[in-house]
């Protein structure tokens, strides 16, 4: 773990799909007229015949991708997570999920954290939308490596999945050799005063809690919740039971989001 290297999950995913693509012809990316900021630019230059610039037309762009998928195709659609969900939400739930269509919705720039663009592109409903879908698989992803991973977990996954990415840069938290499971947190420490259940761009924050905490005598546990929709109830049951104390973390809505998965009582 080295909290001091940074680098933003979108690159992760850019250069992920890009390698992806030199091993699967089926691998095609659609992009809303943001490809130098979803970093499926990189993809485009590799693969110009497999890269469909779609315009400010987010709505169309899904669909595409529906019909594509139809034929075999594996897409990845991008734009950032307040019009892919936002504006084209309708295509994504008609025409992506009810039929259960391979298509892979990797929406950068979410939640506060995309700073000076502004409260319109603050997208902090997005896996709200997501989880609601049926069929839909919800992914959030916190550094390099467990980003690296996600992009070829879900290009196995037949059916559609929505993949949370960040727009600025996070710490490393994973090196290569780390383990993943989709639809399983990664538990980071033994401590039993508390459970800090963390997604995305959280987790680093999380860890530094920790670090933090543990200078006062506080002992917790990070949990770090890369899979939203199947969520790890096993995993949050035993945290439960062994932590004094359950936080939950997120660049989010509190509504239907991380803490929505966690807490299904009522709130105080």
């Amino acid at each position: 773990m080295n909290l001091e290297i940074i680098k933003a999950t979108r690159q992760s995913y850019g250069e992920k799909l890009a390698e992806l693509g030199e091993k699967n012809e089926n691998i095609v990316v659609l992009d809303a007229d943001l490809s130098g900021a979803t970093k499926t630019s990189i993809f485009a230059k590799k693969f110009p015949n497999r890269f469909f610039d779609m315009g400010i037309s987010e709505q169309d762009m899904m669909s595409t991708a529906a019909g594509l998928a139809t034929f075999g195709k594996i897409p990845f659609a991008s734009s950032f997570a307040m019009f892919a969900c936002g504006r084209a939400y309708d295509q994504i739930r008609n025409s992506i999920a009810y039929p259960n269509l391979n298509v892979k919705i990797c929406a950068s720039h979410a939640g506060v954290t995309v700073g000076e663009d502004g409260a319109t592109h603050q997208m902090l409903e997005d896996l709200e939308l997501m989880r609601g879908i049926p069929n839909m698989r919800v992914m959030c992803t916190s550094d390099d490596a467990q980003t690296k991973w996600a992009v070829e977990e879900i290009s196995k996954i037949d059916g559609p999945v929505y993949l949370r990415l960040c727009r600025y840069a996070t710490p490393l938290i994973y090196d290569e050799t780390q383990k993943f499971e989709f639809g399983k947190g990664v538990q980071i420490g033994e401590g039993t005063d508390a459970t800090v259940f963390a997604t995305g761009v959280t987790v680093s924050e999380a860890i530094k809690a920790k670090e933090n905490l543990l200078k006062e005598g506080i002992d917790i546990r990070v949990v770090d919740v890369h899979t939203i929709k199947p969520i790890d109830e096993e995993l949050i049951i035993k945290c439960a039971k062994e932590t004094k104390k359950l936080i939950s973390v997120e660049d989010h809505s509190i509504i239907g989001g991380l803490r929505k998965c966690n807490f299904r009582g009522s709130y105080r």
